[in-house]
Protein backbone atom coordinates (compact mmCIF):
# COMPACT_ATOMS: atom_id res chain seq x y z
CA UNK A 1 0.00 0.00 0.00
CA UNK A 2 1.81 3.21 -1.05
CA UNK A 3 1.06 6.29 0.96
CA UNK A 4 0.07 9.74 -0.66
CA UNK A 5 -0.10 13.26 1.14
CA UNK A 6 -2.72 15.63 -0.22
CA UNK A 7 -2.39 18.90 -0.14
CA UNK A 8 -5.25 21.73 -1.00
CA UNK A 9 -4.67 25.24 -2.18
CA UNK A 10 -7.72 27.16 -1.92
CA UNK A 11 -6.62 30.83 -3.59
CA UNK A 12 -8.17 33.73 -4.74
CA UNK A 13 -9.06 32.42 -8.06
CA UNK A 14 -9.66 28.69 -7.64
CA UNK A 15 -9.16 26.14 -5.74
CA UNK A 16 -6.38 23.03 -6.26
CA UNK A 17 -6.11 19.17 -4.68
CA UNK A 18 -2.13 18.44 -5.33
CA UNK A 19 -1.04 14.70 -4.77
CA UNK A 20 2.09 14.15 -3.13
CA UNK A 21 4.25 10.81 -3.08
CA UNK A 22 6.28 9.11 0.00
CA UNK A 23 9.41 11.25 -1.77
CA UNK A 24 7.46 14.50 -1.87
CA UNK A 25 7.12 14.33 -5.61
CA UNK A 26 4.16 15.93 -6.87
CA UNK A 27 2.14 13.54 -8.81
CA UNK A 28 -0.56 14.85 -10.44
CA UNK A 29 -3.00 17.68 -9.48
CA UNK A 30 -6.59 18.96 -9.74
CA UNK A 31 -8.38 22.77 -10.66
CA UNK A 32 -11.41 24.23 -10.22
CA UNK A 33 -12.52 27.96 -10.35
CA UNK A 34 -14.53 29.99 -8.55
CA UNK A 35 -17.01 33.39 -9.31
CA UNK A 36 -15.17 36.36 -8.85
CA UNK A 37 -18.59 38.87 -7.46
CA UNK A 38 -17.35 42.03 -8.22
CA UNK A 39 -19.62 45.39 -8.25
CA UNK A 40 -19.34 48.69 -9.45
CA UNK A 41 -17.38 49.96 -6.02
CA UNK A 42 -14.59 47.43 -6.66
CA UNK A 43 -15.95 45.20 -3.40
CA UNK A 44 -14.49 41.41 -4.31
CA UNK A 45 -16.54 38.88 -2.50
CA UNK A 46 -16.62 35.00 -3.12
CA UNK A 47 -19.41 32.37 -2.31
CA UNK A 48 -18.13 30.34 0.51
CA UNK A 49 -20.19 27.44 0.07
CA UNK A 50 -19.21 27.44 -3.53
CA UNK A 51 -15.31 27.28 -2.52
CA UNK A 52 -16.45 24.70 0.41
CA UNK A 53 -17.78 22.44 -2.41
CA UNK A 54 -15.41 23.01 -5.11
CA UNK A 55 -12.44 21.56 -2.32
CA UNK A 56 -14.52 18.58 -2.20
CA UNK A 57 -15.35 18.11 -5.79
CA UNK A 58 -11.48 19.08 -6.76
CA UNK A 59 -10.38 16.31 -3.94
CA UNK A 60 -13.18 13.62 -6.29
CA UNK A 61 -11.44 14.70 -9.50
CA UNK A 62 -8.02 14.28 -8.32
CA UNK A 63 -8.18 11.03 -7.10
CA UNK A 64 -10.07 10.23 -10.15
CA UNK A 65 -7.10 11.49 -12.37
CA UNK A 66 -4.67 10.00 -10.97
CA UNK A 67 -5.94 6.84 -10.83
CA UNK A 68 -5.33 5.56 -7.55
CA UNK A 69 -7.11 4.27 -4.70
CA UNK A 70 -8.39 6.79 -2.47
CA UNK A 71 -7.83 4.56 0.84
CA UNK A 72 -3.87 4.88 -0.02
CA UNK A 73 -4.57 8.67 0.97
CA UNK A 74 -2.21 9.76 4.05
CA UNK A 75 -3.01 12.84 5.47
CA UNK A 76 -3.91 16.36 4.32
CA UNK A 77 -2.40 19.87 3.96
CA UNK A 78 -4.40 23.17 3.48
CA UNK A 79 -3.08 25.93 2.28
CA UNK A 80 -5.44 29.26 1.61
CA UNK A 81 -5.86 32.57 0.72
CA UNK A 82 -5.43 34.63 3.72
CA UNK A 83 -7.09 38.09 5.26
CA UNK A 84 -10.53 37.36 3.27
CA UNK A 85 -12.84 37.13 5.96
CA UNK A 86 -15.36 34.64 6.46
CA UNK A 87 -18.63 34.86 8.98
CA UNK A 88 -20.77 31.70 9.39
CA UNK A 89 -24.01 30.59 11.95
CA UNK A 90 -21.95 27.88 14.15
CA UNK A 91 -25.04 25.77 13.93
CA UNK A 92 -26.05 25.35 10.90
CA UNK A 93 -22.35 25.68 9.36
CA UNK A 94 -24.52 28.05 6.59
CA UNK A 95 -22.65 31.62 5.62
CA UNK A 96 -24.51 34.89 6.76
CA UNK A 97 -22.59 36.86 4.07
CA UNK A 98 -20.08 36.01 1.03
CA UNK A 99 -16.01 36.03 1.83
CA UNK A 100 -15.20 39.20 1.87
CA UNK A 101 -11.89 38.90 -0.26
CA UNK A 102 -8.52 40.14 0.67
CA UNK A 103 -8.43 42.60 -2.14
CA UNK A 104 -11.57 44.13 -1.00
CA UNK A 105 -11.05 47.60 0.57
CA UNK A 106 -14.27 48.25 1.68
CA UNK A 107 -13.23 48.38 5.63
CA UNK A 108 -11.24 52.03 4.78
CA UNK A 109 -14.05 53.94 6.57
CA UNK A 110 -13.64 51.62 9.69
CA UNK A 111 -9.81 52.11 9.96
CA UNK A 112 -10.43 55.79 8.90
CA UNK A 113 -12.85 55.79 12.49
CA UNK A 114 -10.03 53.66 14.60
CA UNK A 115 -7.63 55.82 13.72
CA UNK A 116 -9.08 59.28 14.40
CA UNK A 117 -9.37 57.38 18.04
CA UNK A 118 -6.14 57.22 18.19
CA UNK A 119 -5.58 53.26 18.40
CA UNK A 120 -3.81 52.95 14.74
CA UNK A 121 -0.41 52.72 17.48
CA UNK A 122 -1.24 50.06 19.81
CA UNK A 123 -2.92 47.84 16.85
CA UNK A 124 0.29 47.80 15.30
CA UNK A 125 2.16 47.38 18.21
CA UNK A 126 0.47 44.50 18.98
CA UNK A 127 -0.12 42.84 16.25
CA UNK A 128 2.64 44.09 13.66
CA UNK A 129 0.20 45.14 11.46
CA UNK A 130 -0.47 49.06 9.80
CA UNK A 131 -4.05 49.56 10.43
CA UNK A 132 -5.13 49.10 6.89
CA UNK A 133 -8.98 47.37 5.40
CA UNK A 134 -6.51 44.72 3.71
CA UNK A 135 -6.24 42.76 6.76
CA UNK A 136 -9.24 40.44 7.80
CA UNK A 137 -10.25 42.93 10.96
CA UNK A 138 -11.97 45.69 9.02
CA UNK A 139 -13.40 43.80 6.74
CA UNK A 140 -15.49 41.53 9.38
CA UNK A 141 -16.10 44.42 11.61
CA UNK A 142 -18.34 45.70 8.43
CA UNK A 143 -20.43 42.46 8.10
CA UNK A 144 -20.83 43.28 11.95
CA UNK A 145 -22.25 46.54 11.47
CA UNK A 146 -23.78 45.74 8.39
CA UNK A 147 -25.66 42.84 7.90
CA UNK A 148 -29.09 42.64 9.77
CA UNK A 149 -28.74 40.22 13.18
CA UNK A 150 -24.65 39.47 13.47
CA UNK A 151 -24.03 41.60 15.82
CA UNK A 152 -27.16 40.29 18.22
CA UNK A 153 -26.36 36.59 17.53
CA UNK A 154 -22.09 37.04 17.57
CA UNK A 155 -23.36 37.91 21.17
CA UNK A 156 -25.19 34.94 21.57
CA UNK A 157 -22.36 33.00 20.58
CA UNK A 158 -24.05 31.72 17.53
CA UNK A 159 -21.38 32.96 15.10
CA UNK A 160 -17.92 32.45 14.10
CA UNK A 161 -15.67 34.21 11.84
CA UNK A 162 -11.89 33.61 10.43
CA UNK A 163 -9.75 33.09 7.37
CA UNK A 164 -10.63 30.55 5.22
CA UNK A 165 -8.74 27.77 6.79
CA UNK A 166 -10.97 27.64 9.63
CA UNK A 167 -14.06 27.39 7.47
CA UNK A 168 -13.14 24.81 5.67
CA UNK A 169 -11.66 23.31 8.98
CA UNK A 170 -15.05 23.62 10.00
CA UNK A 171 -16.90 22.32 7.17
CA UNK A 172 -14.62 19.20 6.37
CA UNK A 173 -14.99 17.77 10.26
CA UNK A 174 -18.71 18.67 10.12
CA UNK A 175 -18.10 21.27 12.39
CA UNK A 176 -16.09 19.27 15.13
CA UNK A 177 -13.04 21.38 14.85
CA UNK A 178 -13.39 25.62 14.58
CA UNK A 179 -9.49 26.13 14.44
CA UNK A 180 -6.97 28.17 12.23
CA UNK A 181 -3.02 28.08 12.28
CA UNK A 182 -0.69 30.80 13.69
CA UNK A 183 -0.05 32.01 10.43
CA UNK A 184 -3.27 32.95 9.17
CA UNK A 185 -3.95 34.33 12.91
CA UNK A 186 -1.71 36.68 12.76
CA UNK A 187 -2.85 37.88 9.49
CA UNK A 188 -6.55 38.95 11.26
CA UNK A 189 -5.05 42.27 12.78
CA UNK A 190 -6.86 40.64 15.80
CA UNK A 191 -4.24 38.39 17.31
CA UNK A 192 -1.48 39.62 19.35
CA UNK A 193 1.91 38.61 18.06
CA UNK A 194 3.72 39.46 21.58
CA UNK A 195 1.13 37.35 23.94
CA UNK A 196 0.36 34.85 20.64
CA UNK A 197 -3.22 35.53 21.68
CA UNK A 198 -6.47 36.76 20.39
CA UNK A 199 -5.71 40.44 21.78
CA UNK A 200 -9.46 41.66 23.58
CA UNK A 201 -8.64 44.96 23.21
CA UNK A 202 -8.25 45.24 19.51
CA UNK A 203 -11.62 42.90 19.29
CA UNK A 204 -13.54 45.07 21.30
CA UNK A 205 -12.37 48.38 19.07
CA UNK A 206 -13.41 46.26 15.91
CA UNK A 207 -16.67 45.15 17.85
CA UNK A 208 -16.09 41.72 17.33
CA UNK A 209 -17.06 39.13 20.46
CA UNK A 210 -14.33 36.73 21.46
CA UNK A 211 -16.78 34.07 21.07
CA UNK A 212 -16.58 34.13 17.44
CA UNK A 213 -12.93 33.45 17.52
CA UNK A 214 -11.24 30.19 16.57
CA UNK A 215 -8.60 28.36 18.71
CA UNK A 216 -5.39 28.43 17.44
CA UNK A 217 -3.23 25.85 16.72
CA UNK A 218 0.50 24.93 15.89
CA UNK A 219 0.67 24.93 11.53
CA UNK A 220 1.37 21.44 11.90
CA UNK A 221 -1.32 20.15 14.61
CA UNK A 222 -3.94 18.15 14.89
CA UNK A 223 -7.14 19.91 12.61
CA UNK A 224 -9.26 17.04 13.11
CA UNK A 225 -10.16 14.21 10.69
CA UNK A 226 -12.09 14.30 7.35
CA UNK A 227 -13.96 12.16 4.89
CA UNK A 228 -14.99 14.57 2.20
CA UNK A 229 -18.49 14.34 3.24
CA UNK A 230 -18.59 10.75 2.42
CA UNK A 231 -16.27 10.27 0.05
CA UNK A 232 -13.89 8.48 1.85
CA UNK A 233 -14.30 5.30 3.44
CA UNK A 234 -11.69 6.06 6.48
CA UNK A 235 -11.52 9.42 7.60
CA UNK A 236 -8.00 10.89 6.71
CA UNK A 237 -6.20 13.65 9.29
CA UNK A 238 -5.46 17.06 9.24
CA UNK A 239 -1.83 17.57 10.23
CA UNK A 240 -0.78 20.98 8.27
CA UNK A 241 -2.29 24.51 7.76
CA UNK A 242 -0.45 27.18 6.66
CA UNK A 243 -2.01 30.72 5.28
CA UNK A 244 -0.36 30.69 1.31
CA UNK A 245 2.30 32.96 0.88
CA UNK A 246 3.56 31.06 4.67
CA UNK A 247 3.09 27.55 3.16
CA UNK A 248 5.15 29.09 0.04
CA UNK A 249 7.92 30.13 2.54
CA UNK A 250 8.14 26.54 3.92
CA UNK A 251 7.49 25.20 0.55
CA UNK A 252 11.15 26.81 -0.47
CA UNK A 253 13.09 25.65 2.72
CA UNK A 254 13.21 29.29 3.85
CA UNK A 255 13.65 27.71 7.44
CA UNK A 256 16.71 30.01 8.21
CA UNK A 257 17.03 33.43 9.56
CA UNK A 258 17.25 36.08 6.38
CA UNK A 259 16.18 33.87 3.57
CA UNK A 260 13.41 35.18 1.33
CA UNK A 261 10.87 33.97 -0.84
CA UNK A 262 8.38 36.35 -3.23
CA UNK A 263 5.19 34.85 -4.80
CA UNK A 264 4.14 36.03 -8.00
CA UNK A 265 -0.04 35.33 -7.67
CA UNK A 266 -2.42 37.63 -8.21
CA UNK A 267 -1.12 39.57 -5.83
CA UNK A 268 2.21 39.23 -4.20
CA UNK A 269 3.39 38.64 -0.67
CA UNK A 270 7.49 39.04 0.02
CA UNK A 271 8.53 37.39 3.21
CA UNK A 272 11.72 37.00 4.84
CA UNK A 273 12.57 34.79 7.89
CA UNK A 274 13.50 36.47 10.76
CA UNK A 275 13.69 33.47 13.33
CA UNK A 276 12.23 33.17 16.44
CA UNK A 277 12.17 37.45 18.06
CA UNK A 278 9.91 39.73 15.85
CA UNK A 279 11.90 42.50 14.29
CA UNK A 280 9.61 45.73 14.08
CA UNK A 281 9.58 48.30 11.75
CA UNK A 282 8.35 51.52 10.81
CA UNK A 283 9.77 51.51 6.65
CA UNK A 284 6.54 50.06 5.03
CA UNK A 285 6.93 46.26 5.86
CA UNK A 286 4.97 44.43 8.17
CA UNK A 287 5.55 41.70 11.04
CA UNK A 288 3.72 38.24 11.27
CA UNK A 289 4.46 34.82 12.82
CA UNK A 290 5.46 32.64 9.76
CA UNK A 291 4.27 29.90 11.48
CA UNK A 292 4.17 27.59 14.79
CA UNK A 293 5.75 24.08 14.58
CA UNK A 294 6.59 21.94 17.13
CA UNK A 295 5.61 24.26 19.55
CA UNK A 296 8.09 26.72 18.63
CA UNK A 297 7.15 30.45 16.71
CA UNK A 298 9.08 31.60 13.73
CA UNK A 299 8.35 35.31 12.79
CA UNK A 300 8.74 37.24 9.07
CA UNK A 301 9.00 40.40 8.05
CA UNK A 302 6.32 41.05 5.24
CA UNK A 303 4.90 43.34 2.31
CA UNK A 304 1.97 43.25 0.18
CA UNK A 305 1.34 43.91 -3.12
CA UNK A 306 -2.27 43.64 -4.43
CA UNK A 307 -1.62 43.85 -8.24
CA UNK A 308 1.57 41.80 -9.57
CA UNK A 309 -0.20 38.73 -11.57
CA UNK A 310 -3.87 40.97 -11.65
CA UNK A 311 -1.76 43.37 -13.97
CA UNK A 312 -1.30 40.81 -16.49
CA UNK A 313 -5.06 39.75 -16.01
CA UNK A 314 -5.91 43.10 -16.58
CA UNK A 315 -3.92 43.62 -20.10
CA UNK A 316 -6.07 40.71 -21.11
CA UNK A 317 -9.55 41.19 -20.14
CA UNK A 318 -9.95 44.76 -19.68
CA UNK A 319 -7.30 46.24 -21.99
CA UNK A 320 -7.16 43.67 -24.60
CA UNK A 321 -3.74 43.53 -25.29
CA UNK A 322 -2.90 40.38 -24.69
CA UNK A 323 -4.66 37.26 -25.23
CA UNK A 324 -2.38 35.11 -23.06
CA UNK A 325 -0.19 36.12 -20.17
CA UNK A 326 2.50 33.82 -22.12
CA UNK A 327 2.78 36.53 -24.79
CA UNK A 328 4.11 39.21 -22.54
CA UNK A 329 7.55 37.64 -22.67
CA UNK A 330 7.98 38.26 -26.55
CA UNK A 331 5.81 41.17 -26.73
CA UNK A 332 8.21 42.95 -23.54
CA UNK A 333 11.56 41.82 -25.39
CA UNK A 334 10.24 43.37 -28.85
CA UNK A 335 9.26 46.95 -26.83
CA UNK A 336 11.93 50.29 -27.59
CA UNK A 337 14.56 49.55 -25.33
CA UNK A 338 15.18 53.89 -24.89
CA UNK A 339 11.06 53.92 -23.87
CA UNK A 340 10.27 55.11 -20.50
CA UNK A 341 6.96 53.85 -20.04
CA UNK A 342 5.67 53.67 -15.88
CA UNK A 343 2.46 51.45 -15.09
CA UNK A 344 1.51 52.01 -11.50
CA UNK A 345 -1.38 49.74 -10.63
CA UNK A 346 -3.04 51.23 -8.29
CA UNK A 347 -6.23 50.09 -9.01
CA UNK A 348 -7.61 49.54 -5.16
CA UNK A 349 -5.04 51.91 -3.82
CA UNK A 350 -1.48 50.63 -2.94
CA UNK A 351 -0.47 47.96 -0.42
CA UNK A 352 3.08 47.85 0.92
CA UNK A 353 4.94 49.98 1.94
CA UNK A 354 3.34 52.35 0.79
CA UNK A 355 -0.28 51.84 2.29
CA UNK A 356 -2.06 54.29 0.54
CA UNK A 357 -6.09 53.29 -0.29
CA UNK A 358 -6.58 56.58 -2.14
CA UNK A 359 -4.13 55.98 -4.52
CA UNK A 360 -4.98 55.53 -8.11
CA UNK A 361 -3.30 53.78 -10.87
CA UNK A 362 -1.22 55.72 -13.58
CA UNK A 363 0.40 55.37 -17.05
CA UNK A 364 2.91 57.59 -17.53
CA UNK A 365 6.23 58.49 -19.66
CA UNK A 366 4.54 57.93 -22.70
CA UNK A 367 5.97 59.09 -26.17
CA UNK A 368 4.44 59.20 -29.74
CA UNK A 369 6.25 56.15 -30.34
CA UNK A 370 4.78 53.90 -27.33
CA UNK A 371 2.83 51.45 -28.20
CA UNK A 372 1.17 47.74 -27.31
CA UNK A 373 5.02 46.39 -26.68
CA UNK A 374 5.86 48.98 -24.51
CA UNK A 375 2.42 49.27 -22.33
CA UNK A 376 3.14 45.56 -21.65
CA UNK A 377 6.22 45.86 -20.94
CA UNK A 378 5.52 48.38 -18.26
CA UNK A 379 3.13 46.35 -17.19
CA UNK A 380 5.96 43.25 -16.20
CA UNK A 381 8.23 46.01 -15.20
CA UNK A 382 5.78 47.17 -12.47
CA UNK A 383 6.09 43.71 -11.32
CA UNK A 384 9.59 43.69 -10.52
CA UNK A 385 9.37 47.13 -9.35
CA UNK A 386 6.81 46.65 -6.30
CA UNK A 387 8.71 43.28 -5.55
CA UNK A 388 12.12 45.36 -5.25
CA UNK A 389 10.70 48.25 -3.22
CA UNK A 390 9.61 45.53 -0.25
CA UNK A 391 13.09 43.12 -0.66
CA UNK A 392 14.95 46.77 -0.49
CA UNK A 393 13.23 47.33 2.67
CA UNK A 394 13.66 44.51 4.17
CA UNK A 395 17.24 44.38 4.02
CA UNK A 396 16.99 47.77 5.82
CA UNK A 397 14.47 46.56 8.31
CA UNK A 398 16.21 43.46 9.32
CA UNK A 399 20.12 44.44 9.26
CA UNK A 400 20.58 41.20 7.49
CA UNK A 401 21.73 41.26 3.88
CA UNK A 402 19.77 39.13 1.15
CA UNK A 403 22.17 37.25 -0.89
CA UNK A 404 19.31 35.40 -3.03
CA UNK A 405 15.29 35.82 -3.37
CA UNK A 406 13.75 32.57 -3.88
CA UNK A 407 10.60 33.09 -6.57
CA UNK A 408 7.37 31.20 -6.84
CA UNK A 409 3.78 31.60 -8.89
CA UNK A 410 2.67 31.86 -12.35
CA UNK A 411 4.65 34.74 -13.85
CA UNK A 412 7.93 33.24 -12.70
CA UNK A 413 7.46 31.43 -16.11
CA UNK A 414 8.40 34.75 -17.69
CA UNK A 415 12.53 34.62 -18.51
CA UNK A 416 11.99 38.81 -19.03
CA UNK A 417 10.65 39.49 -15.86
CA UNK A 418 12.74 37.32 -13.97
CA UNK A 419 16.07 38.77 -15.42
CA UNK A 420 14.59 42.11 -15.16
CA UNK A 421 14.13 41.11 -11.33
CA UNK A 422 17.03 39.96 -10.67
CA UNK A 423 18.85 43.02 -12.41
CA UNK A 424 16.96 45.30 -10.00
CA UNK A 425 18.16 43.95 -6.83
CA UNK A 426 21.31 42.76 -8.10
CA UNK A 427 20.81 39.36 -6.62
CA UNK A 428 20.46 35.48 -7.87
CA UNK A 429 16.66 34.86 -8.10
CA UNK A 430 15.95 31.01 -7.73
CA UNK A 431 13.30 29.64 -9.25
CA UNK A 432 12.51 25.76 -8.19
CA UNK A 433 11.40 23.30 -10.47
CA UNK A 434 8.32 22.54 -8.95
CA UNK A 435 5.55 24.82 -8.99
CA UNK A 436 2.67 24.96 -6.52
CA UNK A 437 4.96 26.14 -3.68
CA UNK A 438 2.04 27.39 -1.32
CA UNK A 439 0.24 23.23 -1.57
CA UNK A 440 3.65 22.17 -1.01
CA UNK A 441 4.67 24.09 1.81
CA UNK A 442 1.18 22.81 3.61
CA UNK A 443 1.67 19.61 1.99
CA UNK A 444 5.23 18.76 3.57
CA UNK A 445 4.13 20.30 7.01
CA UNK A 446 1.18 17.55 7.34
CA UNK A 447 3.57 14.88 5.37
CA UNK A 448 6.62 15.64 8.64
CA UNK A 449 3.75 16.31 11.06
CA UNK A 450 2.53 12.69 9.95
CA UNK A 451 6.19 11.34 10.45
CA UNK A 452 5.85 10.39 6.72
CA UNK A 453 8.49 13.24 5.71
CA UNK A 454 11.77 14.40 7.57
CA UNK A 455 13.24 18.14 6.72
CA UNK A 456 15.43 16.25 4.32
CA UNK A 457 13.03 16.99 1.93
CA UNK A 458 13.80 20.74 1.31
CA UNK A 459 17.06 19.17 -0.02
CA UNK A 460 15.88 17.44 -3.14
CA UNK A 461 14.52 20.72 -4.78
CA UNK A 462 15.67 21.44 -7.94
CA UNK A 463 16.55 25.34 -8.87
CA UNK A 464 16.84 27.58 -12.02
CA UNK A 465 19.00 30.96 -11.42
CA UNK A 466 18.77 34.05 -12.87
CA UNK A 467 21.66 36.37 -11.87
CA UNK A 468 22.39 40.35 -12.24
CA UNK A 469 23.36 41.18 -15.88
CA UNK A 470 22.57 44.98 -15.53
CA UNK A 471 24.79 48.28 -15.24
CA UNK A 472 24.54 49.75 -11.64
CA UNK A 473 24.19 53.24 -13.02
CA UNK A 474 21.12 51.67 -14.89
CA UNK A 475 19.45 50.11 -12.09
CA UNK A 476 19.23 53.14 -9.96
CA UNK A 477 18.22 55.12 -13.13
CA UNK A 478 15.54 53.08 -14.15
CA UNK A 479 14.20 52.72 -10.19
CA UNK A 480 13.86 56.25 -9.43
CA UNK A 481 11.77 56.86 -12.92
CA UNK A 482 10.01 54.45 -10.92
CA UNK A 483 9.77 56.49 -7.82
CA UNK A 484 9.06 59.48 -9.61
CA UNK A 485 6.22 57.86 -11.19
CA UNK A 486 4.86 56.48 -7.29
CA UNK A 487 5.35 60.12 -6.15
CA UNK A 488 2.65 61.05 -8.98
CA UNK A 489 0.04 58.18 -8.31
CA UNK A 490 -0.04 59.68 -4.46
CA UNK A 491 -0.38 62.75 -5.60
CA UNK A 492 3.49 63.85 -2.99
Amino acid sequence: MGRYILGIDQSTQGTKALLFDEEGKLLCRSDLPHKQIIDERGWVEHDLNEIYANTVQVVKNLVEKAGIDKSELAVLGISNQRETAACWDKNSGEPVYNAIVWQCARGAKICERIEAQGNAGMIKEHTGLQLSPYFSAAKLAWIFENVEGVKQRAQKGEIAVGTIDSWLVYKLTKGERFQTDYSNASRTQLFNIRTLAWDQEILDIFGIDSSCMAKVTDSDGDFGMTDFDGYLEQPIPIRGVLGDSHGALFGQGCLSRGMVKATYGTGSSIMMNIGEKPVFSDLGVVTSLAWSMGGKVNYVLEGNINYTGAVLTWLKDDVKLIATPGETEALAREAAEGDQTYLVPAFSGLGAPYWDSKARGVICGITRTTGRSEIVRAALDCIAYQITDIVRLMGEASGVPIEELRVDGGPTKNGYLMQFQSDLLNIPISIPEAEELSGIGAAYAAGISAGIYTREIFGKMQRKKYVPAMEEAEREQKYAGWKEAIKMVRGK
